[in-house]
């Protein structure tokens, strides 16, 4: 049986390189809330492509991507809001629990060499980790999970707090899952970029001046482009990569490594 590949959040930036890369590969669903853009992006492509018209927070087209897949090869999910693009309530939903969701719908779709390449973030090695935020970032399904954020002091509206923990539960998502995907002959991995030159990256640069001098600091003093950051999702989506699994990947220019 043929596999099939996916990548959500594939109509722009990030989303779009790793599909171009994905698409000679064999089949390929190209997953995104702008089907506009989606049409684009499939038009420049070759191969056997599908689009979705997606929203990785609505349970129904989860299970409607599921059930176009069939046998999972590649998941490869970009799809997430910045601090400046949503409130923090709406950014959890789309980074952590959008995410959560759809590990656990693709599951029972698992076989020998299925995997997913989760993005995360940079920001979520620079925030301080405890037991107890760590705790709730475990369980981002739960009917309680914004009080529990609440109760621990961490305002669930605050965009910049919530995209540095919603990043930081995608890491542990995968550190957590990765045994049972394991367990089906399937890897699973995180991806951290850095500061890219997108336009969700342009976006928050506009509004975070200090992004600039963590670029400029930084050991290669520059902004990635997508497609470098495309290479790598597409390296650990394959079989050169068959014995990385249940890890975080920075691709950040060296920026956590060499923070003082």
């Amino acid at each position: 049986m043929t596999k099939t590949n996916v990548v959500i959040g594939g109509a722009s930036g990030m989303g779009a390189a790793v599909a171009s890369l994905l698409a000679p590969r064999g089949p390929l669903i190209i997953a995104d809330r702008d089907g506009e853009r989606l049409g684009q992006v499939a038009a420049a492509l070759e191969g056997d492509i599908e689009v979705m018209t997606f929203d990785i927070t609505v349970p129904a087209d989860i299970d409607a991507l599921v059930r176009a897949t069939g046998e999972l090869g590649a998941l490869v999910i970009t799809a997430g809001l910045s601090p400046s693009m949503a409130p923090g309530g709406r950014i959890y939903e789309v980074n952590l629990v959008g995410m959560a969701r759809v590990l656990e719908a693709f599951e029972p779709t698992l076989g020998p060499g299925s995997v997913a390449v989760c993005f995360a973030s940079m920001s979520a090695h620079m925030i301080p980790a405890s037991p107890e935020s760590d705790a709730i970032l475990d369980d981002p399904t739960s009917a309680t999970f914004f009080d529990d954020l609440a109760a621990l002091g961490l305002d669930p509206d605050q965009s910049q707090i919530a995209y540095a923990f919603s990043k930081r539960g995608v890491i542990r998502l995968v550190q957590r899952r990765a045994l049972a995907w394991g367990a089906r002959g399937a890897r699973l991995l995180s991806l951290s970029p850095g500061i890219i030159d997108t336009g969700m990256g342009r976006l928050e640069a506009a509004h975070e001046p200090a992004m600039a001098a963590m670029v400029e600091t930084s050991p290669l003093a520059r902004m990635a482009q997508p497609e470098e950051v495309a290479a790598v999702a597409a390296f650990l989506a394959s079989d050169a990569a068959s014995f990385m699994t249940g890890t975080d990947v920075l691709v950040d220019g060296g920026v956590i490594g060499t923070r003082a």
